[in-house]
């Protein structure tokens, strides 16, 4: 997967692309579907979600440039795939999830698979990790319709925020802002397709 899937494709990243070695993917999805789990497209996670291909996880991560003394907020932590991968590159990860049963069970599998510098919340992940202070990377699975203020908010100097953004089932755009001396400064990284962000600064759940 990583040889064929990432590394072909331009991600060069030495860090993420030993962290997406050392990551079981099938662990991560329904176990119906372990067998497909190394194939490169989204699948089905229960809930209406997915969890990302894997050149999509590479990508971000890689985009984020996470080093290994960074903090970490993801925004849809879903199966927590992205999280544990996350993990293996930066020394603390909050991961946050809109749906209870997925972020139970995410907050499960990646305590029993040993990934201890991962915490996992079930909120609205429009508004970040309340109280957690700022952090140096930002990662988004999902699209909204903007960056949410919350979550630029919360970006640390010189932090790094990945995210999806656009229509809701339409074209989508992955960016990158960097909190700079200067101000923000954003970098587009390509069209993408996402589950839409829902929360206070993202889409209506019912739009």
């Amino acid at each position: 997967m990583v040889e064929t899937q990432i590394a072909a494709r331009g991600v060069c990243d030495p860090g993420v692309l030993r962290a997406m070695r050392e990551v079981p993917r099938e662990a991560f999805v329904p176990s119906h579907l372990a067998d497909g789990a190394h194939v490169d497209r989204p699948l089905a996670i229960g809930e209406g979600q997915t969890i990302s291909q894997p050149f999509i996880v590479a990508l971000m991560l890689e985009a984020a440039g996470i080093g290994p003394q960074d903090r970490v907020l993801e925004i849809g932590a879903g199966s927590g795939y992205a999280a544990a991968v996350a993990s293996r590159l930066g020394a603390q990860v909050c991961a946050v999830e809109r749906i209870g049963a997925l972020a139970e069970a995410a907050r499960e599998r990646l305590a029993r698979l040993g990934y201890d510098n991962v915490e996992v919340r079930q909120g609205d992940g429009t508004g970040g990790w309340p109280g957690g202070g700022a952090f140096d990377v930002i990662l988004v699975s999902a699209a909204g319709p903007e960056v949410p203020a919350a979550l630029v908010a919360q970006l640390a100097p010189g932090g790094r925020l990945v995210m999806p953004v656009g229509e809701r089932s339409g074209p989508q755009q992955l960016v990158r802002l960097c909190r700079t001396p200067d101000g923000l400064r954003q970098d587009d990284l390509g069209a993408v397709a996402f589950v839409p962000l829902i929360g206070a600064e993202g889409f209506a759940e019912d739009s």
